[in-house]
């Protein structure tokens, strides 16, 4: 598979082009800024790209451009591959998250648990995972 249609490939490359709202959404997300959780962006799952998520909640954040207008159908299969492995998927319009990024973040916070899960206090490898 090239390179550049790998899932792995285009999620480094999305990271690189961020949309606006993408990069409105990372301030308020990253470096476990929200609430404890730590989330991913441009994260591979299967092989899908998703732009947003906290594996820890089993949440993904989706932002949408005009071209999903177009693509519908496709966004809804994906969403059902997603949740079929246990995971919640949130679709926002980019004009949403840039004239109302505390309105998506309230959206987001009902949609976590009431606190991120302790870490571990065993070292990675003394998990008995």
């Amino acid at each position: 598979m090239p390179k550049q249609n790998h899932p792995i490939g285009a999620a480094k490359r999305l990271r690189q082009e961020m949309t606006d709202a993408e990069r409105v959404l990372w301030r308020e997300v990253r470096a476990h800024r929200f609430a404890g959780f730590k989330f991913k962006r441009q994260e591979p799952l299967g092989l899908y790209v998703v732009d947003f998520v906290c594996y820890e909640a089993k949440l993904i954040v989706e932002l949408d451009g005009g071209q999903h207008a177009d693509q519908k159908e496709a966004d809804e299969e994906r969403t059902r591959w997603l949740a079929s492995r246990g995971f919640r998927v949130l679709r926002f319009w980019n004009n949403d998250v840039l004239t109302n990024i505390a309105g998506v973040m309230q959206v987001i916070e009902k949609n976590v648990p009431t606190s991120p899960p302790l870490p571990s206090p065993l070292p990675p490898g003394e998990r008995g995972i």
